[in-house]
């Protein structure tokens, strides 16, 4: 078996600048915003709790944590600024403009923060090749305050969402596996968030992952079973309770399946070949493009879907286990 690339150059420790960013093919685009680690930290409200008035843990404080600790990590890498889309606005205003029009408000009468963020950081000075794409490390998360209760006091658990993983250079997808993500993390303080993004970073083994994704590149999908893949996909949302249970999960909906199904024929990089056959790599990857059409707070945990349900898909095709979407 060909064993992925793993390149791991020392660089000397760099120091971030603001033009040194990733590209701007985002890893997650539906209805998110662009924005920045210091328009967040400098112009954006804290929410507090209500009972004490102490604040919640801030996306800047997220996203800050996860730097900082990355540099505890890997202190000769080049580490990039935090890519961050924000979405569902919380807009407010100061008391003293409480009787103006929407319209007058200066902007320095408005106040904002969003409920939800999502962040990623590259580490490009460590990557992998899986198959003709190159890999870049990188780390990220989720913070939605919807899942906090915010009536409480503060020392309530507060809710975040952890990855670790590779991004695909050709098309900015994240690829994550289960080893790399921690989906319901609750934390009480920002030490305790360090100390969770320490220990995710330290049971990560990024070459088994590459050779997890690497094998995907040596298996191949006919034009029927990719069509009987997309039509199962589809029958999966309406299939009886008891039925469902038996089978393994698939969290993406029928929007990001049609996605999937005009990509096999038009992607540049992973559509089909000339006979109909596809890789199982780049079912994988029209999959984890599809998901970045996900809401923020269901996103990365459709992508991991996506890594799972390949590596069944991979599991049938070896004739190991019986799959129902390839039934």
């Amino acid at each position: 078996m060909e064993t992925p690339m793993l390149l791991l150059p020392t660089v000397g420790q760099h120091v971030i600048t603001p033009q040194e960013t990733s590209p701007e093919n985002t890893f997650i685009v539906a209805n998110t915003l662009p924005t920045s680690l210091g328009e967040i930290r400098d112009q954006h409200i804290i929410p507090v709790y209500s009972k004490d008035n102490e604040p919640l843990i801030s996306h800047a404080d997220f996203i800050e944590a996860t730097f900082e600790t990355l540099y505890q990590f890997f202190p000769q890498e080049v580490i990039l600024e935090p890519l961050v889309r924000v979405s569902h606005p919380i807009k407010g205003r100061i008391p003293s403009a409480r009787n103006k029009p929407a319209k007058d408000l200066a902007d320095w009468e408005k106040t904002l923060y969003y409920e939800r963020a999502a962040f990623a950081i590259e580490i490009p000075s460590i990557q992998g090749q899986v198959g003709d794409n190159t890999l870049s490390l990188t780390i990220g998360g989720v913070k939605a305050y919807n899942l906090d209760s915010l009536h409480n006091r503060k020392g309530s658990d507060e809710h975040f969402k952890v990855f670790i993983g590779f991004q695909n250079k050709v098309c900015t997808n994240l690829c994550i596996w289960t080893d790399g993500y921690l989906a319901d993390v609750r934390v009480k303080s920002v030490k305790q968030l360090i100390e969770t993004i320490q220990m995710l970073i330290q049971r990560y083994q990024a070459s088994q992952h590459l050779r997890a994704m690497q094998e995907l590149t040596r298996y191949f999908l006919t034009e029927q079973q990719f069509a009987q893949l997309i039509g199962r996909c589809r029958l999966y949302q309406y299939l009886p309770p008891a039925q469902k249970r038996e089978i393994a999960p698939l969290l993406i909906g029928d929007a990001q399946i049609n996605t999937i199904a005009r990509d096999y024929y038009r992607d540049e990089s992973f559509c089909r070949s000339e006979d109909g056959t596809i890789s199982l790599w780049n079912v994988y990857n029209l999959f984890t493009g599809a998901v970045k059409s996900s809401y923020v707070d269901t996103f990365l945990d459709r992508n991991v879907n996506a890594f799972q349900l390949s590596q069944s898909l991979l599991e049938t095709v070896l004739g190991g286990t019986s799959n129902w979407y390839l039934h």
